[in-house]
């Protein structure tokens, strides 16, 4: 049986993952800060504001098999419009969050056999899109941290990230509060849809398991063929 934990556990893609791990018998650990998470049975569910300045994970067991750093945030602008100090609080979220809890957990994975880390990007950081200059910047740094810590963490410790597009979540929605711009959205994707919760999570329990036990420093990309085809 393994552990793991997934920070951002309470809504979208986090809780999805949540749930598919804890239904392989796996126990999981969740984190939340503002969403009340739903109980689940095979999820121990604790409240956790990344943004503090100490963090604790006491509540974690001595071997730690797998985490999955989920929160983000999506803010489009024109880039003249973005003060630079909002660019800094975007970073602490997305970058320093998932910094503070690898630091954290890490003689934890280290005590695992075959220990993963998921982090998440965006398309958006290979495939430029305007208004799109605050979330890819952060998520454009890791994709380096990704790169950086795989190499710096192997054989022991397997290090990925995934880079989704658009997907129907909590996260997403202002960009997909009316049905106008759902289909517009979709229709910018060659699969014509766009991406659900249960997608991306689909494919983060692969990349958090053993199943992927070949695989370290890669960023995947599951967008609706939007990164590589013109159709």
């Amino acid at each position: 049986m393994k552990n793991y934990l997934i920070v951002g556990a309470s809504s979208g893609i986090g809780k999805a993952l949540a749930e598919r791990l804890a239904l392989t018998g796996s126990t999981v650990w969740g984190t939340f800060h503002s969403t009340q998470p739903e109980p689940h049975s095979g999820i121990a569910f604790h409240h956790l504001n990344i943004l503090d300045e100490n963090i604790s994970l006491d509540f974690l067991p001595e071997t730690l098999d797998g985490i999955a750093y989920c929160p983000g945030s999506i803010t489009l602008k024109p880039f003249h419009r973005i003060p630079p100090a909002d660019f800094v609080i975007d970073y602490q979220l997305q970058v320093i969050g998932a910094v503070k809890v690898i630091q954290s957990v890490l003689p934890r994975l280290k005590r695992s056999s075959g220990a993963s880390i998921l982090l998440f990007s965006t398309v958006a950081v290979q495939t430029g899109f305007n208004f799109h200059s605050m979330v890819s910047a952060s998520k454009g740094a890791v994709e380096g941290l990704t790169k950086a810590l795989a190499a710096e963490f192997a054989p022991g410790v397997r290090v990925n990230c995934i880079a989704p597009s658009i997907t129907d979540t909590t996260l997403a929605s202002s960009l997909l509060n009316t049905e106008e711009k759902k289909q517009s959205n979709a229709q910018r994707h060659p699969l014509k849809r766009v991406g659900a919760a249960d997608d991306i999570a689909s494919l983060a329990e692969f990349l958090l398991t053993d199943r992927s036990s070949w695989m370290t420093g890669q960023i995947v990309h599951i967008d609706g063929g939007i990164s590589t085809l013109k159709v």
